[in-house]
């Protein structure tokens, strides 16, 4: 049994790069710096887009509908029997009636459980412990508070 001898071993092979790329300078220059201005565009605009979506959805109906019915909600928990809660909330009432909503619907109270609605689709509730009887009445004459009487049950 004869052994066979691979014909390239005294000629110099050819080394394979392990990268894709050629690095030498001369050759690289221009893409590099395309390569690079591309990404840095690519990403600028990717997070300017996130900063829009951000700022849009800070002041919008339903983080309104969500702040005032958490705190419309805490302030009822620590009421006592004979209280009226007066609360501003005049950029609710404005983003209510700039999506036309009726002013005087943006607060309801239903069995320990406060719903603030800004908009046709949507709402927030939020419920409350203390057994008292409230009832939320919009203010006509100053139309940018509600107020809250508490009484026993």
């Amino acid at each position: 049994m004869k052994l066979r001898k691979p014909k390239n071993i005294g000629k110099r092979q050819k080394k394979m790069s392990f990268f894709s790329y050629n690095f030498s300078p001369k050759n690289r220059k221009g893409t590099i710096l395309m390569e690079n201005l591309i990404f840095i565009i690519l990403n600028l605009v990717f997070l300017s887009i996130l900063i829009l979506f951000l700022f849009s959805k800070m002041g919008g109906a339903a983080v309104l509908e969500e702040r005032y019915a958490k705190q419309i909600a805490l302030l009822l928990d620590s009421a006592k029997p004979g209280m009226t809660i007066s609360l501003d909330m005049e950029d609710a009432i404005q983003k209510a009636e700039k999506e036309e909503w009726p002013a005087d619907k943006v607060v309801t109270i239903e069995e320990n459980v406060v719903t603030v609605k800004l908009r046709e689709k949507g709402g927030y509730s939020y419920s409350y412990f203390n057994d008292m009887k409230t009832s939320p009445n919009f203010n006509l004459t100053n139309k940018k508070e509600y107020y809250f009487v508490i009484e026993e049950k």
